[in-house]
């Protein structure tokens, strides 16, 4: 239950956490809110904690939709009505509309807390500040924007799916120094290391689909999954296969493992019939789409991904594919691996091509860019900004 009596002595509320306080306790926040790495979609992750006395009584995330959310987690985590002077820090702005469950705006005033410490704000245009106004004019005192990067960063599917309406389709590279992801006889296994491939495992967890083009698919037979502590997770997975050449000869293991039902083949209108039943008796799924890739391609992947449910996809490979996105401008966001070797060999293999871009103006850039050592390699990440169309 979430108390809606206010305890005694409410009126006389004095002192407050440093604001050093604030950003530790946020940054604690921030690890209740990871517990529900990858499970929240459509919805975002969001950690809550209950302080009275500068000591945590309580905590709570959003565990996946439908289910309450961190503010009202917390609150029942606590089991009583918070003290006097409590402070509850959350990393998102506390939802003020009626949808799968009540405002916590609501709850949070009925529960008499009367300080809130924010991290993000809404990305919602229509609710940004809406909460926190709500809050205020209950008498709440609120604080906003502590860690603000670091909350929204840990949303950025979220934030652009309520931004754009559209996935976020996202991009990794794993590359050399000289920016090659294989030698010239093809062979890249592996280029980073152990404790970098750990890493995209993790990210691989958070998105809810990955995706792979026919050619990765039958020279690596990637099974396209997350494994992390001796469990494999598999979010739905996305092969583009125009022309279905993946179900010629042996199949590959998304279309015959334990997850094949949760592969998508992304295909043409007009492929070989048997090839397609071939798929459909292994209960893999098929979307056609226009025949070539094109921004009307492109338009129509976005719209099956977003009828799906899908809010974000991770691009895995391979070049060709990834630069097929980059071409469009449908590449939203990049992830960029380098490890420190180079091949100084200008037939080894780009990780992205396109047109000639003879001007520094007319490079791709990122933005909101993160990185992160990873043993001897790097990770470099952040959102994909386009050069100006002549």
């Amino acid at each position: 239950m979430v108390f809606s009596l206010c305890a005694a002595g409410f009126s006389r509320l004095h002192g407050r956490v440093p604001a050093t306080d604030d950003e530790a306790m946020m940054r604690r926040a921030l690890e209740a809110a990871r517990r529900g790495w990858g499970d929240t979609h459509p919805n975002p992750m969001v950690g809550a904690l209950i302080v009275e006395d500068g000591r945590v009584v309580a905590d709570g995330y959003h565990a996946r939709a439908g289910e309450p959310h961190a503010e009202i987690a917390a609150l029942r985590n606590l089991g009583r009505p918070p003290a006097p002077g409590a402070t509850l820090f959350v990393t998102l702005e506390p939802c003020s509309t009626h949808g799968r469950t009540p405002p916590c705006t609501e709850a949070i005033v009925g529960a008499c807390v009367r300080r809130v410490v924010a991290g993000a704000t809404d990305p919602n245009p229509r609710h940004a500040g809406r909460g926190f106004a709500q809050l205020r004019a209950a008498g709440v005192t609120v604080e906003t924007g502590v860690l603000a990067e670091e909350c929204a960063d840990l949303n950025f599917i979220f934030n652009h799916w309520i931004a754009t309406g559209r996935p976020l389709f996202a991009g990794k590279i794993a590359t050399t120094l000289d920016g090659r992801v294989a030698t010239r006889a093809g062979e890249s296994r592996w280029i980073t290391g152990a404790t970098a491939r750990r890493e995209a495992m993790r990210w691989r967890r958070l998105f809810p689909a990955l995706a792979a083009g026919a050619g990765t698919v039958r020279a690596d037979d990637p099974r396209l999954t997350s494994r992390l502590g001796g469990r494999e997770w598999c979010p739905m997975r996305l092969i583009f296969d125009r022309t279905l050449r993946t179900a010629v000869g042996p199949l590959p293991r998304v279309y015959s493992d334990a997850f094949r039902a949760r592969s998508i083949v992304v295909t043409g209108p007009a492929p070989v019939r048997s090839r397609r039943v071939r798929l459909e008796k292994q209960g893999v799924q098929l979307w056609t789409l226009p025949a070539r890739p094109g921004p009307k391609w492109f338009a129509a992947l976005a719209e099956k991904c977003a009828a799906a449910g899908l809010t974000g996809v991770l691009i895995e490979g391979g070049p060709t594919l990834l630069s097929a996105f980059l071409a469009t401008r449908s590449l939203d966001y990049l992830f960029a691996y380098r490890a420190p070797k180079f091949f100084a060999d200008a037939a080894a293999l780009p990780a992205l091509t396109g047109r000639p871009r003879p001007r520094l103006a007319d490079a791709y850039t990122l933005t909101d860019v993160r990185q992160l050592a990873l043993g001897d390699d790097q990770l470099l990440r952040g959102r994909v900004v386009y050069p100006a169309k002549k």
